[in-house]
C-alpha cells in the first residue's frame, strides 16, 4: 500500500470527526478493526469488530459540541500517526491533545490505538 492510499483513508477518518460526519466512516474500517481509545485512565477502552468500533466512533464524530483539529500527520506504508487537539468548550482547560497510531490492511483501517497528553 503506497503512502498516498493511506494518506487517503486517514483524511477520511479525520473528516469524520471534522465534519461531524460518522458516515464517512463506513466504507474505510476492516471487518477485523480493533481500537483503544485513551479513556478511562489508566488502560482506556478496547472494542473490537467492525461494529463495535463504528459505534464507538460514531458517538465521537456525531458530538457537534466537540472540536476536532488535526495537527499534522505522517505516514509510512500502512502506518499513520495523526497529532490532535480535541475541544469540548472555549476554557482555557477545555481539550487534550494526543495522537492516534493508525495500521491499515488491505486498504482498510484495522487498528487504531489513541494516546493523549495526560
Amino acid at each position: 500500500m503506497s503512502d498516498e492510499q493511506t494518506r487517503k483513508v486517514i483524511e477520511q477518518f479525520n473528516q469524520a470527526f471534522q465534519l461531524h460526519d460518522p458516515g464517512l466512516l463506513k466504507d474505510i474500517l476492516a471487518p477485523n478493526c480493533r481500537l483503544e481509545n485513551s479513556g478511562p485512565a489508566p488502560d482506556g477502552s478496547k472494542h473490537a469488530g467492525y461494529d463495535e468500533c463504528l459505534q464507538f466512533w460514531t458517538s465521537i464524530a456525531g458530538n457537534e459540541h466537540m472540536t476536532f483539529e488535526v495537527e499534522d500527520v505522517w505516514v509510512a506504508g500502512e502506518r499513520s500517526v495523526c497529532r490532535w487537539t480535541l475541544r469540548w468548550g472555549n476554557g482555557a482547560r477545555d481539550f487534550v491533545r494526543g495522537v492516534n497510531v493508525h495500521r491499515l490492511e488491505n486498504g482498510l483501517l484495522a487498528e487504531s490505538f489513541g494516546y493523549v497528553k495526560g
